[in-house]
């Protein structure tokens, strides 16, 4: 068999393995929290943070293009109540800390899904800063939907990052840790062919930010959260590294 990776910015893999719905060669590995699986993503959620260590989800031409949604946010009900925040928890925070209520899992990449709801659950939430959310996040995950308009459909891995203190929910009656910055995944599965380029953006980005000035190695995106990414790939990463070889850096709008 020919097994192909690259570990840079973009990486390329040639296997066989079978994939589930929201998770390409396995869903993340590492932590150990409460998994849900829904028509729309896979998550985990993080009962001490409050918050999912990691979604994936998986954006096709069927997702995308629906009408405008509603955030109506709610609770996840699935969870326990001491295991995630409810939204009486986000009062005041874009006033106070100039937070708004980020999806990880992005409303728009699913506008067009009977499910589109689900995103809207606190499990799916995270306070991400104003300026990060509308600026370079927002535009990463536009160009996403971008490229699945050109018929090629995408698996996205995206999860928090906490290295540093950023600031806590005024209002907020349960313990908690906002996350200091936020990875993705962005990854693509022709007959087994695999491309994928990693980006991560902490909290104080600018909002004129150019998304692709984050672009990092699939590596460091795991060294820094702790995942394995693509855990039915970990067999071949030491011995099938061969350099650069493509990913969606162009793709995605990056040169």
């Amino acid at each position: 068999m020919k097994i192909k990776l690259c570990i840079l910015a973009s990486c390329c893999v040639w296997s066989s393995a079978n994939y589930a719905a929201n998770c390409v060669y396995g869903c993340p590995s590492g932590v150990s929290g409460e998994q849900l699986e829904r028509s729309v993503y896979t998550l985990s959620n993080n009962a001490t943070t409050k918050f999912a260590d990691w979604v994936a989800y998986h954006v096709t031409t069927d997702t995308i293009n629906g009408p405008s949604r509603s955030r109506n946010w709610k609770a996840d009900p699935d969870l326990d109540s001491d295991d995630t925040l409810e939204p009486a928890d986000y009062t005041d925070a874009h006033a106070t800390i100039g937070t708004d209520r980020g999806h990880q899992v992005p409303l728009a990449a699913f506008s067009n899904a009977d499910d589109w709801a689900m995103l809207n659950y606190l499990s799916n939430i995270t306070p991400q800063a104003s300026d990060l959310n509308q600026g370079p996040w927002v535009d990463l995950e536009s160009a996403v939907r971008d490229y699945v308009e050109t018929g090629q459909d995408v698996y996205v891995v995206s999860g928090p990052l906490y290295e540093w203190y950023f600031a806590t929910l005024p209002e907020a009656d349960e313990s908690h840790t906002i996350p200091s910055g936020y990875f993705k995944v962005v990854i693509t599965d022709v007959d087994g062919w695999v491309e994928a380029s990693a980006f991560i953006m902490e909290q104080d980005a600018s909002r004129s930010s150019d998304y692709c000035s984050y672009e990092v190695t699939v590596d460091e995106v795991e060294s820094r959260s702790g995942l394995d990414i693509m855990p039915s790939l970990a067999s071949y990463k030491e011995s099938a590294v061969e350099g650069a070889v493509g990913g969606l850096t162009s793709a995605l709008g990056c040169d």
